[in-house]
């Protein structure tokens, strides 16, 4: 590790510590993720071991934070693993709230399609190699300033999936961004869940404030069926045998245009597409890249930025 100057603490995680550091022979700036290995005496843990194959194979994708390398060094007379990523200088929440929060600082249409785009196409590169997030939030999508590219962190939650879909466990995705199934208890979870998180994210960029800060599971089922409608059989086959259904007030959907005024009709579609109550039909990340509301982007920029970026990777 002598390779690397830290520069900073920048963060800290469910399995470590993240520095910004420098490449001393190249002065390119990293991000150092150390992963403590004490957990395990048998060497190094499940969780970094899928983390680190993961990102390897996500790392293809511009959309995906990339790992540079894996370093295994001794601290302390302890074994530590640094995963090295490409550093990027800040995150979604942090770089919404520059230009002021609510509806009245907005951001420009076109960067929020953009960097919608740019999410959808790294959740897809994500699902098309089995691959769930489950904790996509701003906080976990970073921008390149330069050209703002978004790509997508913190996959310590990712893990494959398999068909049929096992039994995982519940404690995912931070509760503002967790779909209704995740909350009602469900055992046998999809992709789908990613793409509850991405409409979340894609209401708050054109809000500019989190659209269900609920503070309990309870309650945050509560804002998501005071706006989307309270989910009956007829519309959600199965959802009253969910676990944790109870018998809640009978909401009626709201007009989503009248919450984004300025989101537009194709808009408005794809957010409620991604917002389908049965997970089965839930657009998925693939056919939400083919949706019209992203027919007047120019694609071919957006690719450019990722032909660019990983040419400077490689370079």
């Amino acid at each position: 590790m002598e390779q690397y100057e830290k520069l900073e603490k920048i963060g800290e995680g469910t399995y470590g510590k993240v520095y910004k550091a420098r490449e001393r022979n190249t002065g390119r700036l990293v991000a150092l993720k150390k992963t403590r290995l004490e957990m395990e005496e048998e060497g190094v843990p499940s969780t970094a071991l899928r983390e680190v194959s993961l990102l390897q194979m996500l790392s293809e994708s511009n959309h995906v934070v990339k790992l540079l390398c894996v370093q295994h060094v001794e601290e302390h007379k302890k074994p530590v693993l640094y995963l090295v990523f490409e550093f990027l200088s800040t995150d979604l929440k942090k770089y919404m709230e520059r230009t002021g929060k609510g509806p009245e600082n907005p951001l420009p249409p076109a960067l929020v399609k953009s960097f919608m785009y740019q999410l959808i196409k790294g959740v897809a590169h994500c699902h098309k190699h089995g691959v769930m997030h489950r904790d996509l939030k701003p906080q976990n999508l970073l921008v390149d300033d330069s050209q703002d590219c978004l790509k997508i962190a913190d996959l310590g939650l990712g893990r494959a999936f398999s068909v049929p879909i096992k039994s995982y466990t519940h404690e995912i995705v931070t509760l503002w961004y967790r779909a209704p199934e995740v909350l009602l208890g469900t055992t046998h979870y999809s992709p789908a869940v990613d793409m509850w998180s991405v409409a979340c994210i894609f209401a708050e960029l054109v809000r500019k404030v989190p659209l269900f800060p609920g503070d309990s599971e309870l309650q945050q089922l509560l804002h998501i069926f005071k706006l989307l409608g309270t989910p009956t059989e007829a519309e959600w086959a199965g959802v009253s045998k969910l676990r944790d259904w109870h018998e809640f007030p009978n909401w009626k959907k709201q007009d989503l245009s009248k919450h984004f005024p300025t989101l537009g009709a194709d808009g408005i579609d794809l957010m409620e597409l991604m917002f389908a109550y049965t997970p089965s039909q839930r657009i998925t990340a693939r056919d939400a890249l083919e949706h019209p509301y992203f027919d007047d982007l120019d694609k071919a920029e957006v690719d450019k930025l990722e032909n660019e970026a990983i040419r400077v990777h490689e370079g």
